[in-house]
């Protein structure tokens, strides 16, 4: 099994552990939520290239909350530095 196979059933593993809330949206958000507390960038980034080349081995859950963890990823990126220092 790969490196990236491996991170495929982690991923999926994690799925089902949240799987069982009863909302949808709070699965989705308690994936996304674990995957960026507890998988360093490079295992992320390693994922979602791997989906990005057409993966299907992910289901659908976690695929979804590293589909949200990219967009906030490329959000954050976006926004000019500094901030309201009032």
């Amino acid at each position: 099994m790969s490196g990236s196979d491996q991170l495929i059933q982690m991923a999926n593993d994690i799925g089902n552990f949240f799987r069982a809330q009863p909302n949808r949206e709070d699965a989705i958000a308690g994936i996304a939520n674990h995957i960026k507390s507890f998988w360093t960038r490079r295992m992320r980034d390693k994922l979602t290239a791997k989906l990005a080349h057409g993966e299907q081995g992910l289901d659908e859950l976690p695929r979804e909350a590293l589909r949200r963890l990219a967009e906030n990823t490329e959000a954050k990126s976006k926004e000019p530095p500094g901030g309201d220092a009032g």
